[in-house]
């Protein structure tokens, strides 16, 4: 237990240093901040900073180290700032928030299998349904988690069992970090192929001095004969000295003063003659340097820039890729070339469709209208991403398609009805948020069918992940043949969820070009 406790401290002291760091040296760290992890840290950090004076600002700072959270996949941080946003929302006084928020941090700290967040959440959320006199909501709740730990088994005396579990876990990394050397063995190996390479190029660099240099010796033997020049000159100018000398005699009313002006014209000339060709020689000489300095600088330029734009194009294809394709389907694509088609027995369609689309699109701008079905859908994705065995199909205009069970194995369509539960819980939220402030506003229908599907990439160009099937038509018409804020199942559907939620059934209704089906609605779990 001792060993547990210490294990505990360790992990919240560096929380515990930046909870005393102020808003302002935060905000600084924020701007430097460029791995995400640090970011939804500092984030968080802030929320509890602003908590005691503004609420508001509070939850904000909150949402965006929930978002970030919810990207990575940490399920503990995206519970713990869940809870937060809750307990602002409760400061607010906005109780609809917080049971919703409450509720969003106890699915993510079951998922997270963190105990002490589950009684947090739970407490928060009896708190409000015992405030508002719903005791036997209040019950449910708590009876809620009691199944729930019942169910795991878990309980505090556990937790030293769970820190063996971590050191095997600690042994599993240490094995994937081994796995990460070999890797990185084999990068160093290319980064010595690299300066190989550079090693050649120095050597050709090499070459190519020695090849200056010798046209320097070049230049300069050029430069010895020109000083040679310069010597018969200087024998040319004795001769012309003589010369003077004689005419000199020969002119003896010259004045002295003339003779010695006319000598020292004729010397200013010889020596700008020189002077003039010894420059001439040296801006050759430094012309070649620079042009061949500059020669090698541009191509060193050209190939580090060649080889960072080809990195950044391999990650941009690798992310672009992911992002339309499932991770199996992206991997078999990369391996093959293409990707078969596969069908799965037992697969769950999911579409909703948002009432009134048109008219309240014209009531929007075109602007608006992109960022209010950007903000559903994400969502809407935020939402389903929280379920692996959930795949997003596409979205169709104002429709929104998924499905679930298109993978290896029997998959339950349980995660799935859930997903649409929440995905009206948060249409409901946004309702009411858009309401108060007199905008309009989305309600949807969410339909879902179970049975065989087909599922494959189509096409060349803007290629696409697509599944095809009667199974796809009847969970249409189980959208269509639905109530707004309602989620409707067909009959298949219900044989398997019937004992993990609460349905009401509606009896055959008429589907169109495909006869009477049998439908429930979905109230709860």
């Amino acid at each position: 237990m001792v060993r547990w406790f210490s294990f505990l401290l360790l992990l919240i002291a560096p929380i515990l240093l930046m909870a005393q760091t102020s808003e302002k040296e935060l905000l600084e760290q924020l701007k430097t901040a460029t791995d995400g992890n640090t970011k939804m840290n500092i984030y968080y950090q802030l929320g509890k900073v602003k908590m005691g004076k503004d609420a508001k600002k509070a939850q904000e700072y909150a949402r965006k180290a929930h978002d970030i959270a919810v990207d990575k996949g940490n399920k503990g941080m995206a519970g713990q700032s869940a809870l937060f946003i809750a307990e602002a929302y409760k400061k607010l006084r906005k109780t609809k928030n917080v049971e919703v928020w409450s509720k969003t941090a106890q699915n993510y700290a079951m998922q997270a299998n963190d105990s002490d967040l589950i009684i947090k959440s739970v407490t928060l959320r009896s708190s409000v349904a015992t405030k508002e006199r719903n005791y036997r909501r209040a019950y449910e709740i708590n009876q809620e988690a009691f199944d729930y730990f019942s169910k795991k088994g878990t309980s505090i005396s556990e937790l030293e069992q769970q820190y063996e579990t971590q050191k095997i876990q600690l042994k599993k990394a240490k094995e994937s970090l081994e796995r990460d050397k070999k890797r990185l063995t084999k990068e160093i190996a290319g980064l010595e192929s690299q300066r190989d390479q550079l090693s050649t190029d120095k050597k050709e660099l090499t070459e190519k001095q020695e090849v200056l240099i010798k046209e320097k010796e070049l230049v300069e033997e050029q430069i010895t004969e020109k000083e040679e020049a310069i010597e018969v000159i200087s024998g040319e100018k004795e001769e012309a000295q003589e010369m003077v000398k004689q005419k000199e005699r020969e002119v003896k009313k010259l004045s002295r003063e003339a003779l010695e002006k006319e000598n020292l014209l004729m010397k200013a000339e010889m020596q700008q003659s020189r002077n003039k060709n010894l420059l001439l020689l040296l801006s050759i000489i430094s012309g070649f340097v620079i042009l061949l300095a500059l020669l090698s600088y541009g191509r060193f330029r050209a190939s580090r820039k060649a080889r960072k734009a080809i990195e950044e194009e391999q990650e941009r294809s690798e992310e672009l890729l992911l992002n339309i394709l499932p991770a199996s389907i992206a991997e078999e694509l990369k391996a093959n070339g293409k990707a078969s088609a596969k069908k799965f027995e037992d697969a769950t369609v999911l579409f909703t469709d948002f009432k009134n689309f048109t008219q309240i699109a014209d009531k929007m701008s075109p602007e608006m209208l992109v960022q209010e079905l950007d903000h559903c859908f994400k969502g809407f994705d935020n939402i389903i991403s929280l379920y692996k065995d959930i795949e997003k199909i596409k979205t169709i205009g104002d429709a929104y398609m998924c499905a679930s069970g298109l993978a290896s194995g029997k998959t339950p369509p349980t995660n799935i009805v859930q997903a649409a539960l929440e995905m009206q819980e948060f249409l409901e939220d946004y309702k009411a948020e858009r309401a108060s402030k007199s905008l309009p506003y989305f309600e949807a229908r969410i339909g879902l069918h179970t049975g065989p599907v087909v599922a494959g990439v189509v096409g060349v160009k803007k290629f696409a992940y697509d599944i095809w099937g009667n199974t796809v038509n009847i969970a249409a018409r189980m959208e269509a043949n639905c109530e707004i804020g309602k989620v409707n199942i067909s009959e298949a559907t219900f044989n398997q969820v019937r004992y993990k939620f609460n349905c009401t059934p509606r009896g055959r209704i008429e589907a169109k070009n495909v006869g009477p089906v049998e439908m429930f609605f979905v109230e709860s779990n």
